[in-house]
């Protein structure tokens, strides 16, 4: 039976040396991990393990950013600073055009 714990040096600490990890990651993702080594899309299993973080930290700066967008849309509501989307939308429309409309689908023929 194998080990689904993975030791390495994953985690740094700012300013400091790596701080060594213990990192239990189930059958599955071990399994994914393993096999994007065998595949050769990384060298090894911790760089596999570094890529994720990494995307952690980009997918958590994205939603960080997002929510700092929606707080400044929710503080210009409060304070009145909106439009009615119907006044938005004509204006659109009176410089873009209209929006183009759906087509009805045509129905297929049966072939014989």
């Amino acid at each position: 039976m194998t080990d689904n714990c993975y030791h390495a040096h994953v985690f740094s600490i700012p300013d400091g040396p790596p701080m060594p990890s213990s990192v239990d990651l189930g059958r599955s993702l071990e399994k994914a991990v393993n096999e994007l080594v065998k595949a050769g899309r990384y060298n090894s299993r911790s760089e596999v393990l570094r890529e994720g973080v990494r995307l952690v930290q980009e997918r958590e700066a994205r939603l960080a950013s997002l929510d700092a967008a929606i707080a400044r849309g929710v503080a210009d509501a409060d304070a009145g600073r909106i439009t009615d989307a119907n006044v938005v939308f004509g204006e659109l429309a009176a410089r873009y055009g209209s929006a183009p409309r759906a087509t009805t689908k045509r129905k297929r023929r049966r072939r014989a």
